[in-house]
């Protein structure tokens, strides 16, 4: 399978999934509970970013990203175009976009939690992964924004004169990014234990809820699978050196939507019980 392909597909498949579950926490919210709160608007936030973050990403397989050296070597318009849209417009654009919807994810899942939490000490650990989230967020999205002088040279290099940040510093500043939101992933995936088995719930009940919100943890495996991949960045052939990083930025940013909107989806799941019951 071409790098292009296994970016559309884990692109459209993972979006579908995220989208699915937000559609489902909005009914829940809006229609069964009537209580559409600030992690409800967080997350819809997060989603119109990870639809455009994901549209960047099919559009940029498309036109080069992903395709080998051989293929482009024969096909030196979709070099040409490839050159010039992904790395250009929609991969700087891309980055903007998934910058916006991981962090604003996050911050919707912990949000959520502190509406579930009981404990001061639980609610330090969340207001210190908001504040962290946010901070480091802020950082990588103005390197990102402004890593080119002037910003349209990222993808205009002819005939605007400018000049770019060193791959290298870039690269140490993705590296810091990722470590860092491993960390609050991982926090945000394993704390609902905790919280969770404190509150009055059936056992089977808070299996589920903590499973659900453990998901969320899963999305610090997706970066961390990642960083790997990261000095690919500067590769010669970048369009198809930078597959696996689109591939799991992408992971990482429907599961944490996912994850997030799952958890709210109990008192839909309840009604479909008692629904059934009636009907038998």
């Amino acid at each position: 399978m071409e790098g292009s392909d296994a970016i559309i597909i884990t692109a459209a498949v993972f979006l579908s999934i995220s989208l699915a579950a937000v559609s489902l926490r909005c009914y829940v919210r809006l229609g069964i509970v009537k209580a559409f709160g600030h992690d409800d608007a967080l997350m819809v936030a997060a989603t119109i970013f990870n639809i455009g973050f994901a549209t960047c990403g099919i559009v940029g397989a498309v036109y080069g990203m992903g395709k080998t050296p051989v293929y482009l070597a024969h096909h030196q318009e979709d070099l040409r175009r490839g050159l010039l849209i992904p790395r250009g417009k929609c991969w700087w654009l891309g980055q903007v976009l998934y910058v916006f919807t991981c962090t604003i994810a996050r911050l919707s899942i912990a949000t959520t939690l502190l509406r579930l939490t009981i404990h001061r000490t639980h609610s330090y650990i969340l207001y210190g992964v908001v504040t962290f989230s946010t901070a480091v967020g802020i950082v990588f999205l103005f390197f990102t924004i402004f890593q080119c002088h002037p910003v349209t040279y990222y993808w205009n290099h002819y005939p605007e004169t400018g000049h770019c940040l060193g791959i290298n510093i870039l690269l140490g500043i993705v590296y810091m990014y990722s470590g860092m939101a491993a960390t609050c992933d991982i926090i945000l995936g394993s704390l609902p234990i905790l919280i969770i088995w404190r509150l009055q719930m059936d056992r089977r009940t808070k299996c589920a809820v903590s499973g659900i919100l453990g998901i969320a943890g899963i999305a610090s495996a997706a970066v961390i699978v990642r960083i790997p991949f990261l000095h690919h960045a500067k590769d010669p052939d970048f369009l198809y050196a930078t597959t696996q990083i689109s591939i799991w930025s992408n992971v990482e940013a429907n599961l944490g939507i996912t994850a997030g909107s799952l958890v709210t989806v109990r008192p839909f799941l309840r009604v479909f019980a008692t629904h059934n019951s009636c009907v038998q």
